[in-house]
Parts: structure tokens; sequence; C-alpha cells
């Protein structure tokens, strides 16, 4: 039996068996007319099952009807669930889950600190990085599944085609145009241009282009050229300086006539992609084409699954690399909070946000939920669960009634005796 209905038993009988008593000691005071110290036990006795009663009638009332009579104002647990219920969700609502009271305690704990002293921790940025690295490995399984695949594959190429790629362009290179951020693009591809020139392998592809040009235009002219292949080699090394020098000029000059050429064709092309229709349709046809192409198509899965393959490898070793790097990284981001006071401020401040931005729909869940399902339960299983936590403890209120009745009993018998 549960522990608790041992207990509300027992003390049920203790309880009856004080009115019981209390009852047979006025029988026999009765009996003995009220002579001598049987009227102090008859005073004692009758208010002491009086004060039994009425605390067994209160009791018993808030769980069900006294002896089965529907009495009003009876089983008031049972008749009051809903307001209890509502009673009972308002109150963890405004009491414990109120945003000045979450607030205070989160500040009282201070996250951020915690947070820092916990990941800094190599012992658990190790477990961190362990259950992060499983979580990947048991995902990459699930990605194994065909079903999931072909899911995964129809939503990323229904998106894609409903991806409008012109206007994508359109907003990426107008923001690009801002600041003549697309300038320093310029610069970026002049200056890696500028170092593939410098390669050996930019000279000898300039070589070889020079010396098939001589042989395929001039085949006649070629033969009397002495020793070809240093001629074509110094003439792909000045092409190469004349580019060069051709790029550090333009690189060196924000006014170069090659940058305004670019930026009116930059504007030029984004006008296009936002007027031309023509434009946008050979992007979109483009962006289909390349959807359907089976040869991309396959060359992306060899490339994911290739990927898929090292990580399955790495993560099953014991010194996976990416375990390691991952701890290392947390306990990295661990020391960084640690020593930073101002980056603690600022998550604290941060989370603070985030808890009064959630605080009142996560308030106003937890006490519909509370209420909702404290309303669903059975009437007869709720009123026994409630009897079993708090019953035990309201049986003590029959003991101290016969008791404290008794008590009463004798001090108004002593009275009348006074005032006879």
């Amino acid at each position: 039996m549960d522990t608790r209905r041992q207990q509300l038993v027992r003390n049920k009988v203790i309880a009856t068996g004080l009115l019981l008593a209390a009852t047979l000691l006025f029988v026999v005071a009765r009996l003995q007319h009220g002579q001598g110290i049987w009227g102090w036990v008859a005073a004692f006795s009758e208010a002491a099952m009086v004060g039994a009663l009425a605390d067994w009638f209160a009791v018993v009332a808030l769980f069900r009807h006294p002896l089965g009579l529907p009495i009003p104002h009876t089983a008031i647990i049972k008749q009051k669930q809903a307001a209890i219920a509502d009673n009972l969700a308002g109150f963890i609502r405004d009491k414990f889950l109120a945003s000045e009271t979450l607030v205070e305690r989160l500040r009282a704990y201070d996250p951020a600190r915690h947070l820092a002293g916990y990941l800094s921790t190599g012992e658990h940025a190790a477990g961190l990085s362990r259950g992060g690295c499983r979580l990947l490995a048991e995902s990459l399984d699930f990605l194994d599944d065909e079903r999931v695949l072909q899911l995964a594959r129809a939503a990323l190429h229904n998106r894609l085609e409903q991806f409008d790629l012109s206007a994508s362009l359109e907003a990426l290179l107008e923001a690009l145009r801002r600041g003549n951020r697309h300038q320093r693009v310029l610069d970026e591809l002049l200056q890696r241009l500028a170092t593939w020139l410098e390669s050996e392998e930019a000279r000898n592809r300039l070589a070889g282009s020079i010396d098939n040009l001589c042989t395929k235009e001039y085949p006649l002219l070629s033969v009397f050229i002495p020793n070809r292949e240093q001629f074509a080699r110094g003439a792909g090394d000045k092409v190469a300086n004349r580019l060069s020098a051709f790029l550090q000029e333009v690189q060196s000059d924000p006014a170069h006539e090659l940058r305004d050429r670019f930026d009116a064709a930059v504007s030029q092309f984004v006008d296009r992609l936002r007027s031309d229709q023509a434009l946008r349709g050979k992007v979109e046809t483009l962006k289909l084409e390349l959807l359907q192409n089976q040869a991309l198509s396959d060359y992306a899965g060899a490339l994911v699954a290739d990927l898929k393959s090292w990580l399955q490898e790495d993560l099953q070793r014991t010194d996976s690399q990416l375990q390691a790097r991952l701890a290392s990284l947390i306990a990295g981001l661990g020391t960084a909070l640690t020593l930073n006071r101002g980056l603690q401020e600022s998550l604290n401040e941060h989370l603070e946000r985030l808890l009064l931005q959630y605080a009142e729909p996560l308030r106003s869940a937890v006490s519909g939920h509370i209420s909702a399902t404290m309303q669903q339960w059975d009437s007869e299983a709720y009123t026994g669960e409630i009897e079993l936590s708090i019953g035990s403890d309201l049986q003590f209120i029959r003991m101290n009634g016969t008791l404290v009745g008794g008590l009463i009993g004798l001090l108004l018998h002593a009275l009348a005796l006074m005032l006879a």
C-alpha cells in the first residue's frame, strides 16, 4: 500500500478512536448521573464529542458529501475543481512566473559567470564536445536513410526553383555598390590576377600560347625564329610584366578609367536585372539548367558523400580532430567569457531581454496547461490524490478538535459551578 495511504488510514483510525472514547466516557458519566467527578467527565466527554463531530464534518465536507447526503457547500474540492485549477494556475503565473520575479532570480544567479566557469573547465568542454559529436554522428546515420534523402532533395529542389535568382543578384550588387564596395571586389580580383601573373604557371602558359600562336598564324615566320622556346618565354614575360604594370596602375588610381567602366557596367547590369525581362528570363533559364544538370547533381552528391564519409571516419576515432577542435573552441569561449566582464554583462543583458520578451507567452502557456490539465482529471481521482496529499494532516484537526473541545467543556463546567 502507498505510504501516504497507510498514514491516512492510521490517522483516521486514531481520530475515530478518540471520538468513540469520548462517546464511551459520555455514556458512562451519564449512567453515573453526573455525581462528583463524573460531572467533570460528562462535561469533558460531551464537549469532546461535539468538537470531534464538528471537525469530522468539516474535514469530510472538503472531499465528499458527509454520510452521502447532498448537503450544500460540501464535497468542496470536487465541486470546485475548475475554480481551484484556475486559481492555482493564476497563483503560479502571478507569483512564481512574474516577469519581475524571473528577472530578479536571473540577475541573482548571474548565468554568464556560471556559464564561463562551466565552459572553461576542460572536462566540461570535452563532455560537451563529445555530446555534440555524438549528436552529429547520429544525425549522419539518420541522413543515410534514402527516404530522408529523397525528401531533402525534393525540398531543396523546390526551394531553389522558387528562388528568384535575378532579384537576389540585383540586391547583392546593389548592396556592393553602396560605399563603393564593388570597387573593393575589383581590387581583390585584380590583386589575385596580378599574383597569378607572377607565378611560374602563368609565365609558362603565356609562353606556350605565344608559341602556338606563331605556329598557327605565322608558320613560315616561325621556322626562321631562332631558339623559339627562349623567344616565346621572353615574349610571355613581357606580356605578363605589361599586364602586371597595368593592374598596378589601376589599383593605385581610384579614378582610373577602368574603374569608371566597371562601375558603369555594374550599374547597367543592375538596371537590366531590375527591368529587362529578357535578361531575367535568361538568368532563370540558366538556374533551371543548372538544377537539371545531372553531372552537376552527381558532383554535388559526391562532395556530400565524401564529406559525410570523412566526418563519420573522424568521429569514430578516439583522437577525433573535430571533437578536439570543438572542445578547444568551447574552452576558449569559456576563457574569453571569464576574462571579459563586459562580455558577461552583455550576455546577461541579452538573456534578460529574451526573458522579458518571452516571459508573458511562457506564463500564459504554463498557467493554461496547468488549468486545462487539472480540469481534465477524473473528479474522483483528482479528489483522491488531494486527500492522499493533505488528508493525513487534516486528521490531526479531528484529533485536536476532540481534545480541545473536551478542555473547553471542562472550562465551561467550571464556570457554571462558579456562577452557581
